[in-house]
């Protein structure tokens, strides 16, 4: 299989923040946001978690606060508030999830805020295969993601984007690659295509280095496994202790009329993750069209060690 780590051995370029570095975390009572602020406060940071008025007393914002975490209630449509919110922070991170209403209009207001609080760097919530290489209307949520990368481009913050290909955890169900029912690697295309795979707790770990990193570059690019589809395949039966056999479904102009039958049937345009939602995303990794450049960034932060898809397929057992 491809290589995960990368700049080949290169020494690291990362400058690490003072260690009293403040972070602002938006979106931290979200699955990534919560690792994000454990990674960061493992890492020595101050973290100031903003959340909806009437979070506070949430199962999540519990467990930030029990971290040492801050927690500070923000009308995220007030600028006056968001401003305050980020005043001395050192970076702001954005972990919101959603659609137009987050992505764009809260993150923009975000970033307006960041500026106006002097505040010198920007992460915002990418944390996907790389969309800047996609061609418009492939892929909904990306397109919102570049609209705000738009915005981000032109505001006067440096700005650094994670790009971290697939949710590795998607494969232990939620993604259909991996079926052990049957003992068959499902996919559309070219069986030999490299794709890109990212845990979450790892890829919220490189996020929490990458805030308390002064001299990051606008994309940081990191993939804990780079696997085709016939490598998935034996890495699946390792796990497992099975053969699993390759099941070609068809090719990715029959997945991309799937896309547009389901997106008709089952439109679900209020949601975050439809079902055609997810397809778009496979065929967009399928296709090659999302993959990450390489070198990958991977060694820029030499103590994450990264979880491989055969631990995580085991780990489903």
């Amino acid at each position: 299989m491809l290589p995960a780590a990368s700049e080949h051995g290169l020494p690291s370029t990362s400058t690490p923040a003072p260690t009293a570095a403040t972070i602002v975390l938006a979106g931290a009572t979200g699955g990534l946001g919560l690792l994000i602020a454990h990674h960061l406060r493992r890492r020595g940071a101050t973290v100031r978690a903003l959340v909806r008025p009437g979070s506070g007393r949430k199962a999540e914002t519990e467990s930030l606060r029990m971290q040492g975490v801050e927690v500070m209630e923000t009308n995220f449509n007030s600028a006056a508030d968001l401003t305050r919110a980020c005043a001395g922070a050192t970076c702001v991170v954005s972990a919101l999830s959603g659609l137009r209403d987050s992505i764009v209009d809260t993150q923009t207001r975000l970033l307006e805020a960041a500026v106006a609080a002097g505040v010198p760097r920007f992460i915002p919530s990418d944390f996907s295969a790389d969309f800047t290489t996609l061609p418009e209307g492939s892929n909904r949520n990306f397109d919102l993601r570049r609209e705000f990368q738009r915005r981000l481009d032109a505001a006067p913050i440096r700005a650094t984007s994670i790009l971290n290909g697939m949710f590795m955890d998607l494969l232990k169900g939620q993604a259909p690659l991996v079926q052990p029912g049957i003992r068959r690697i499902v996919y559309w295309g070219d069986a030999d295509q490299p794709l890109d795979f990212t845990t979450m707790v790892d890829t919220a770990d490189f996020t929490a280095a990458a805030a308390l990193d002064t001299n990051t570059p606008r994309y940081l690019r990191v993939a804990g496994e780079v696997a085709s589809i016939r490598e998935l395949g034996a890495e699946a039966s390792a796990a497992f202790g099975q053969p699993f056999k390759l099941l070609r479904v068809g090719g990715l102009g029959f997945l991309a009329g799937m896309i547009k039958v389901t997106r008709a049937l089952a439109p679900a345009e209020n949601e975050v993750f439809p079902p055609w939602q997810g397809m778009q995303y496979m065929h967009n990794m399928l296709s090659g069209q999302a993959k990450l450049a390489e070198p990958l960034d991977n060694a820029r932060y030499p103590d994450i060690r990264y979880t491989q898809i055969r631990e995580l397929l085991a780990q489903a057992i």
